[in-house]
């Protein structure tokens, strides 16, 4: 077992829910901690993250100051992300308190939002700042803000942490300590493989936050079109006030006439469970997904996976060997990809045999020494640990 001279490895968190980054830096922190380092997190609002992190034995400060993420949105509307930013620097003054009370040797910001909080806090509290970066820093997801982003990482971190090759590609590092750190599956979590089904039984799946960019809305449109009837479950709940979105699916599945075959459950805490009871899982996202965890985890339970061609899982998946790619936003393609493999019980039992043995490549063991590389090279305390 390992330990670090000095304080703890702290995150920091904008959010207490559990969405896909969160769970991200989760498992990360949670593998760290199993490792023997001293590990912690500062969340800037309650929600279930805190029982996660404790459970893995890091542990857990929600901050005094409570930020609501829901405040600041990226609509196009100056004045609510000027306001937002001077919320987020006053609540970074107190998670910089926060820091020098827990001894924190380095600070981890998890998102956009905590990268200009922990600005301020890693001042306050004199530590290293790292951006772990779940997020492509581009005109698609920040418009206008992208290039502001990208400066204000420049600037303030110390080094970074990217989800992906594809987003390490939209940030600004010049000199800095930079590495990929894939987003690791717990394998020894990996619930055992079901037998794929026969084509008249085969069961799909689709996980991800009910929010219009993983395009939910899209593969509703490409069932409409299949000679399949497979049963398809919507795995995912609505975060950060995109209720609406939800509602918005389940009118479409009704207009579509699908109401007899798709079934929305909603959040699962065991999302690995419920995707083993899958065939195929299908992501398919309108955006550049920045990685696709959930492709990982598909694989690793013994899905066959129909994934977006573009950004993450084209990392993750060679197409029609481990996996099948469809182009962007085109629901057609989708629904053939969709009956093709439902149809070929042989080319299932194929794909998903080697999904797990790619699957294997982005374990969280492997994925929490790529960040220690680069927490060492940013954190003089972290280089002096001892055995």
């Amino acid at each position: 077992m390992k330990s670090i001279r000095g304080g703890a490895i702290t995150f920091l968190s904008h959010t207490g829910a559990p969405s896909g980054a969160e769970l991200a830096f989760t498992r990360l922190a949670c593998a760290l901690a199993q490792q023997g380092y001293r590990t912690a997190a500062v969340l800037t609002a309650p929600g279930p993250l805190t029982d996660l992190l404790q459970e893995g034995g890091v542990e857990v400060t929600v901050s005094p100051v409570c930020f609501d993420s829901r405040s600041v949105t990226r609509d196009g509307s100056v004045m609510p992300i000027v306001r937002g930013a001077f919320a987020m620097l006053a609540a970074g003054w107190t998670v910089g308190g926060v820091l020098r009370e827990t001894k924190s040797s380095v600070v981890i910001a998890e998102s956009t939002k905590a990268l200009l909080m922990g600005t301020i806090a890693s001042r306050r509290a004199r530590i290293p700042l790292v951006w772990q970066v779940h997020d492509r820093i581009s005109r698609e997801y920040f418009g206008w803000l992208a290039p502001l982003i990208r400066f204000l990482g420049l600037v303030v971190a110390h080094a970074f942490i990217a989800n992906s090759q594809g987003t390490r590609r939209t940030l600004w590092t010049l000199w800095k300590p930079v590495t990929v750190a894939y987003p690791g599956v717990d394998l020894t979590t990996v619930p055992d493989p079901k037998p794929q089904r026969p084509a008249d039984l085969v069961r799909i799946a689709m996980v991800g936050r009910l929010t219009e960019w993983k395009g939910q809305d899209l593969v509703l449109e490409a069932l409409a079109q299949t000679r399949t009837a497979a049963e398809v479950t919507f795995i995912g709940g609505s975060h950060f006030g995109e209720e609406q979105y939800g509602a918005r699916l389940r009118a479409l599945t009704e207009e579509l006439g699908l109401s007899n075959r798709v079934t929305f459950v909603g959040h699962q805490p065991r999302p690995l469970t419920a995707m083993a009871d899958a065939d195929i899982v299908i992501q398919y996202t309108r955006l550049t997904e920045p990685f696709g965890q959930v492709v990982v985890e598909a694989m690793a339970v013994g899905c066959a996976v129909i994934a977006t061609d573009l950004g993450g899982p084209t990392e993750i998946v060679t197409n029609g060997v481990d996996g099948v790619l469809v182009a962007p936003n085109r629901p057609g393609e989708l629904a053939r990809a969709i009956d093709d493999l439902v149809a070929d019980h042989e080319l299932r039992l194929a794909i998903a045999a080697r999904a797990m043995d790619r699957a294997k490549a982005f374990s969280l063991a492997a994925s929490a020494e790529s960040a220690l590389a680069v927490l060492r090279s940013a954190t003089p305390e972290i280089r002096s640990m001892v055995p």
